[in-house]
């Protein structure tokens, strides 16, 4: 049986912890930073956690994590 191909989009935008958790950079830090306020941004640059039903999605997609 052939390999399983990683699709790369997902690849690109989440990474697994040592524990199985997938961990996923927060939208909204791109563009149109002046109005947001200095605690949202501070917020924004922290890694967000998956939930579990998320978790399980994003595992089909990378078959090799």
């Amino acid at each position: 049986m052939p390999k399983m191909k990683t699709r790369r989009a997902a690849a690109k935008r989440y990474s697994f912890t040592a524990t199985g958790k997938v961990k996923y950079k927060r939208q909204g830090l791109r563009h149109i930073l002046t109005k947001k306020s200095t605690k949202r941004k501070r917020r924004l640059r922290s890694a967000g956690l998956l939930s579990p039903a998320e978790v399980a999605r994003v595992r089909i997609l990378m078959p090799y994590s």
